[in-house]
């Protein structure tokens, strides 16, 4: 990203060398997503980050379908960049059905089928869930809408660097991906839009990515996306297993520690390698996250995107957790600097604050009983 930080000024879309030399590191990134992904360049529209990229697929999705419908299905539990915007399209006059999902969090084939209409234009999906790591069946999905006569988005910004993400294998008419998930800059995204797919602008002016996205590319953001992509995918295979082993044994020490511990999500392949997410009975999230980033552990209960929320979780509630369970959820994910030290040592703080948590709790309950 440096040479686009420190020296190459030039805005892309103007056509003197300082403006080329910017081409060139955007193409040259656009190149290298596209090859991760098995699209064509062309078929690549950079974004300001993957909420952005959602908005544009549902948005303008939709707007380029008017034409065969105006009814749009998502699933329960895909973040709220698709959620909220799919409930704004409804306000706005489309019909809308919100797939259920089962205890794990995954979309049954057949929930999909019932769903499609004649008038169905748009079905989206996520490839993998952000709180809890659950897979979905994704070519099973969008063959199934496919056969509707539906066009299928997947956000797969989870994903990213943790599946093998080859559009022609999915079978997905756009695909979501931001280029923080793999270590790469934050406010930086992009969406696959395969070639034929009818797709309005959401931001309109001067016509750049092919007229889908208006705005001055973000140049050092998108080097960033690009490099940080073909790296993450060229060390996919030998570090998600390492961090499945990592994974799996921190799951191991918790619910050793924590008998009553919940797993949520799904288990073995059909969840990312790096999740490991449990309800504790009884525990307040908000305070056990607290107490958790005092000793040093970074965790979360649910989306990172909505964190400052006190509600429960809607992907948990959909999964069928009551709402107290819900509000008792811890999500640990690992990264490529998760050593096994840290596994054992986040293990211990995770059972030694939620038993403190408790016992506290247990008190307060004692002392507020009348004698």
């Amino acid at each position: 990203m440096l040479p686009a930080l420190s020296g190459t000024f030039g805005n892309p879309s103007s056509v003197h060398g300082a403006g080329r030399a910017a081409r060139a590191l955007v193409d040259a990134a656009r190149d290298r997503l596209a090859l991760v992904l098995g699209a064509r360049p062309r078929e690549i529209v950079f974004t300001g980050g993957g909420s952005e990229a959602d908005n544009l697929a549902l948005r303008g999705g939709t707007r380029g379908l008017r034409e065969r419908g105006r009814h749009l299905v998502v699933s329960s539990v895909e973040h709220e960049a698709v959620l909220e915007t799919a409930r704004d399209l409804q306000r706005e006059g489309w019909e809308l059905t919100v797939l259920p999902v089962d205890g794990s969090g995954r979309v049954r084939p057949r929930d999909l089928e019932s769903a499609l209409r004649e008038d169905t234009a748009l079905v989206s999906v996520m490839t993998a869930n952000n709180e809890v790591g659950t897979i979905q069946p994704v070519r099973e999905l969008a063959e199934i809408a496919h056969r509707a006569g539906a066009v299928f988005h997947t956000d797969a910004t989870q994903a990213l660097g943790k599946l093998r993400l080859d559009v022609g294998q999915l079978g997905v008419d756009m695909l979501t991906v931001s280029a923080h998930k793999v270590y790469g800059p934050k406010g930086v995204g992009a969406l696959f839009v395969r070639h034929g797919v009818g797709l309005d602008p959401i931001i309109t002016g001067g016509g750049q990515e092919r007229a889908r996205r208006s705005g001055t590319e973000n140049v050092p953001g998108i080097v960033g996306l690009g490099l940080a992509a073909e790296l993450a995918e060229a060390e996919r295979e030998p570090e998600m297993a390492r961090q499945r082993a990592l994974a799996e044994e921190l799951g191991r020490r918790i619910r050793e520690r924590v008998p009553d511990a919940v797993a949520t999500g799904a288990l073995g392949e059909q969840r990312l390698a790096n999740f490991c997410t449990f309800a504790f009975p009884g525990a307040e999230g908000e305070l056990l996250l607290l107490r958790l980033d005092r000793v040093g552990v970074c965790a979360s209960s649910g989306s990172a995107c909505s964190s400052g929320s006190l509600a429960p979780s809607h992907v948990l509630l959909a999964m069928g957790l009551s709402p107290q369970l819900a509000g008792g959820h811890l999500r640990l994910t690992l990264g490529r600097s998760t050593t096994e030290e840290e596994v054992e040592r986040a293990a211990d703080l995770v059972a030694g604050e939620l038993g403190q948590l408790r016992s506290s709790s247990a008190g307060a309950s004692l002392a507020a009983i009348p004698s």
